[in-house]
C-alpha cells in the first residue's frame, strides 16, 4: 500500500481494490460513467486520495465506498478489502436489491423452451 503517495489513479485504485477484473475494464467502466468520485463523473487518469468517496455501479447494484487506503499493486482479496469501506446506506441498499432479485429470479427461471417430458404434457393435455 502507498501511504505515502499524494494519490493513485482511480482505474489502478478500482482494479487494486478487486472491483474489477482487469485495469482495462476499470478504465472502461470510469469511462462510461459507471464510476463517480466525489458525486462527479472522472476520467481515468484522475486520482483518488484516502477520504473519497467512490460510487460504483455494476449492472442493477450500486457501491457507495469511501477510500481508506491507496494501493497500485494488485494484491490478495484481504489486502484489498481494506483499501476502503462501504456505507451503510449502499450496503444495506444492495441487500434489500438482493433480497428482491432473488424472490424474482424463479419466475424468469421458468420462462424458456419446455423439456421433452414438458411438451408430452402439453401434448396430452391438448388432447383433452
Amino acid at each position: 500500500m502507498d501511504e505515502g503517495s499524494s494519490g493513485v489513479r482511480v482505474d489502478k485504485w478500482l482494479w487494486a481494490a478487486r472491483f474489477y477484473k482487469t485495469r482495462s475494464l476499470a478504465a472502461d467502466a470510469v469511462t462510461s460513467g459507471k464510476v463517480e468520485l466525489n458525486g462527479e463523473r472522472t476520467k481515468p487518469a484522475k486520482t483518488v486520495k484516502a477520504g473519497d468517496s467512490v460510487r460504483i455501479r455494476s449492472g442493477v447494484f450500486e457501491q457507495i465506498v469511501t477510500v481508506r487506503a491507496l494501493s497500485d499493486k494488485r494484491g490478495p482479496a484481504t489486502v484489498a478489502q481494506t483499501l476502503y469501506a462501504e456505507t451503510e446506506e449502499s450496503a444495506a441498499a444492495r441487500a434489500r436489491l438482493a433480497e428482491r432479485m432473488r424472490y424474482e429470479m424463479p419466475a424468469a427461471a421458468e420462462s424458456g423452451r419446455p423439456s421433452k417430458k414438458g411438451r408430452r404434457d402439453i401434448a396430452r393435455l391438448r388432447k383433452r
